[in-house]
């Protein structure tokens, strides 16, 4: 009688061994195959977020100045070193410029009198500005962008000018896109940089860091 009783009880422990084996393995399963899900999400989100940003500059560098100075000549600008700062009463300005200026500048140009060479491009990017809410003490910082203005040193296009090509392309927050500003043939350009004709009509040194 043991013996049979012992012999009923074998197969039920069995079956009940198989049955956690095999959820262990489809559990395992259903964990993949959430986490590759979320992966799946996750990159797609990526790519339509590059997407985005892809078809913004697109829209962005395809501007053209009154001019004919073309925003695509400074693409890349918003990685480029920055110069030196400055603010007024209703903008903070961060000014950058391109790798051969920068190389320009630490050359020791405009200081040693020597103009910057053709190529040298810098960008003065401009920002409304606001109070901290968050700091410690009182302190402005950049708020809603406002527009780019570029120079870019060319002697053959720009001979008037003392080789610099001037430009305005202004930051329109409503639509999020840039517009080549309308007025930049009378922006303050070539007429207000003519006061530091001496340091090749370049006002802001390299700051010292």
């Amino acid at each position: 009688m043991a013996e049979r009783v012992t012999k009923s009880v074998l197969p039920e422990q069995q079956r009940k061994i198989e049955t956690r084996a095999a959820v262990v393995p489809i559990a395992g399963f259903i964990v993949i195959a959430t986490v590759v899900a979320v992966l799946a999400v996750l990159g797609a989100a990526a790519l339509f977020a590059q997407d985005q940003v892809q078809v913004q500059d697109k829209d962005k560098y395809s501007l053209k100045s009154p001019s004919g100075i073309e925003f695509a000549d400074f693409k890349g600008y918003e990685d480029w070193s920055v110069v030196s700062s400055a603010r007024t009463d209703e903008v903070l300005k961060v000014i950058v410029a391109n790798p051969t200026m920068i190389q320009a500048y630490k050359s020791g140009i405009p200081g040693n009198g020597r103009p910057f060479p053709d190529g040298a491009k810098v960008a003065k990017l401009q920002w409304k500005p606001k109070k901290s809410t968050e700091a410690q003490f009182v302190v402005d910082v950049p708020d809603v962008f406002k527009q780019a203005f570029v120079m870019e040193k060319d002697s053959k296009r720009f001979p008037k000018s003392g080789g610099w090509g001037y430009a305005v392309f202004n930051y329109v927050a409503a639509s999020d896109k840039f517009e080549a500003d309308p007025k930049s043939l009378s922006d303050c350009g070539n007429a207000c940089h003519t006061a530091v004709k001496a340091k090749d009509y370049i006002f802001h040194p390299y700051q010292k860091r």
